[in-house]
């Protein structure tokens, strides 16, 4: 009986072992890392802008990523971004 305990706790401490160190990404296989799901309606005054990306076409709306030197925001059209 003593030795089937071991077996068990041996083989759930290793599926415990193999789950913590996986290697499996946190969206899946070919989901894009950066959607937007809300979207920001503030003017962002174009010399705070650091860069803007357009989302990925495989996002379930389409959008624009603005970072600035201290935030993200998502926008829906490049135009709003300035004053």
């Amino acid at each position: 009986m003593e030795m089937k305990m071991r077996c068990v706790c041996l083989v759930l401490g290793l599926v415990l072992l193999m789950t913590a160190s996986s290697d499996s990404e946190p969206h899946g296989a070919g989901h894009p890392d950066e959607c937007c799901f809300t979207f920001s309606d503030i003017k962002i005054p174009p010399k705070r802008i650091i860069k803007v990306e357009k989302t990925s076409s495989d996002c379930p709306q389409p959008g624009y990523i603005v970072t600035t030197v201290k935030n993200k925001f998502c926008k829906h059209e490049i135009k709003e971004l300035t004053i």
